[in-house]
C-alpha cells in the first residue's frame, strides 16, 4: 500500500550488525510526476529493516573477477553497491520505484542507460538525483551541494539520448522510476568513478576512519554515519587560521571550522549541533552521538587548505541505554 508523506532513508549495515536494535525501520522514498511540473512528488513504501539491511550486506559482500560483468535484475525498491549491468522488467505497473546507489567514500557515481523500453509520453519517467532523499530530506542538503535543486535532477524522458550517462557529485545517487504498462523495461550500468577530494560522503559501515581535506575552496563538506557512533578526532588543521581575536564570534564567525551535528533526519541545516572546533589540534577529542544520523561538517572559507582526520565505531545497546537520560539523546528521541 502506497503512503503519502515524508520518505525515509534506506539503514544498511555489515552482516555482523543484521540483529542490531539500533537502528530505527526505515522507508525507501519513491516518487511521482504528474503533469508538466519539474518536482518530485513524493510517496513511500514500506519495507521491514531486516529485508533493507540484508539488501545492502549482499550487495557489499559480493566478489567477482575483473574480468566477468556482473548482471541482475533490478527490484522496485532496491539498493546497490556492486558495479554491473541492472535490468527492471515490469511485470505489471509500477508506479513508485527508487534504487538507492552507493560507492566508497572516495567514489562518484556513474549511471549509464544501455537499453531503454518506456512510454515517455503516457507517463513513464526514469529519473536520477545527484545525492539522496530521505525523511523529506535531501543529501547533500542544499546549502552543501554546488548545484541548484532542479539541475541535481536528470529526466531520461527530457534528455534521452543526448545524456546517456549521468555522474553523480559524491558518492551515493538514486534513481526513481515509473512504468504503467508490462514489458517496459530499462537496463542501466552503474560504475564507481575516483574522486580525489571527497566532499559529501555517506558511510556504508558503522566503524572506520577518514580523513577531509578541502584544498583552497569556498564550500561545505560532511560526512554522514547513519548510525549512533563515538566519533575521536585525531587531528584537525585549518590552515594558518588560529586568530585568538576572532574568538568572540564564536567557530561560525571565523569562516573556517568543523562541527559535529546529531539528528535523525540528513539536512544538516535542521541537525542538532554538538561541538563547534575552529582552531588546529593534534591529539584524541571524542564524543558520542545517540542519534539516528552523526555528522562531521567541514565550512571553508576557501583561503587555506583544511584537513580534518576522525575515527567512528557504533555505539553499543548498553552505552545507548546509559544514554537515555542525556539531554542531547532525548533531543534526538523526540525529533
Amino acid at each position: 500500500m502506497d503512503l503519502v508523506g515524508e520518505p525515509r532513508i534506506f539503514s544498511e549495515s555489515s552482516s555482523e550488525m543484521s540483529g542490531s536494535s539500533v537502528l530505527c525501520f526505515v522507508l525507501l522514498s519513491v516518487t511521482a510526476l504528474r503533469g508538466h511540473a519539474r518536482f518530485l512528488e513524493v510517496q513511500e513504501n514500506e519495507m521491514s529493516p531486516e529485508g533493507l539491511l540484508s539488501l545492502l550486506s549482499s550487495e557489499l559482500k559480493r566478489e567477482l573477477p575483473e574480468e566477468f560483468v556482473y548482471r541482475r535484475a533490478l527490484r522496485c525498491l532496491d539498493m546497490v553497491a556492486v558495479e554491473g549491468q541492472f535490468t527492471f522488467t515490469a511485470e505489471r505497473p509500477q508506479l513508485n520505484c527508487g534504487v538507492f546507489f552507493i560507492g566508497e567514500p572516495s567514489d562518484i557515481i556513474s549511471i549509464q542507460y544501455d537499453s531503454v523500453n518506456i512510454d515517455c509520453r503516457g507517463g513513464d519517467f526514469i529519473k536520477v538525483f545527484d545525492g539522496w532523499v530521505m525523511k523529506g530530506e535531501k543529501f547533500p542538503s542544499n546549502q552543501d551541494h554546488h548545484l541548484p535543486l532542479y539541475e541535481r535532477y536528470s529526466d531520461y524522458c527530457e534528455t534521452g539520448a543526448a545524456r546517456p550517462i549521468v555522474r553523480s557529485s559524491q558518492n551515493v545517487a538514486m534513481l526513481f522510476f515509473r512504468l504503467h504498462q508490462s514489458g517496459s523495461s530499462f537496463t542501466v550500468t552503474f560504475r564507481k568513478l575516483m574522486n580525489p577530494f571527497p566532499c559529501n560522503v555517506v558511510s556504508q559501515t558503522p566503524e572506520g576512519s577518514f580523513t577531509m581535506v578541502i584544498p583552497q575552496q569556498h564550500r561545505n563538506c560532511s560526512f554522514s554515519i547513519i548510525y549512533p557512533v563515538e566519533i575521536q578526532i585525531g587531528e584537525l588543521s585549518l590552515g594558518q587560521h588560529n586568530d585568538l581575536k576572532r574568538s568572540i564570534l564564536g567557530c561560525a564567525g571565523s569562516g573556517d571550522f568543523v562541527e559535529l551535528l546529531g539528528g535523525n533526519g540528513m539536512d544538516t541545516s535542521k541537525m542538532f549541533p554538538m561541538a563547534d572546533l575552529c582552531y588546529s589540534f593534534n591529539g584524541p577529542v571524542q564524543m558520542k552521538v545517540g542519534c539516528d544520523n552523526t555528522v562531521v561538517r567541514m565550512v571553508s572559507s576557501g583561503k587555506f587548505i583544511n584537513r580534518v582526520s576522525f575515527q567512528y565505531r557504533l555505539l553499543g545497546h548498553q552505552e545507548l541505554q546509559q544514554m537515555k537520560g542525556n539531554s542531547v539523546e532525548d533531543v534526538c528521541l523526540r525529533a
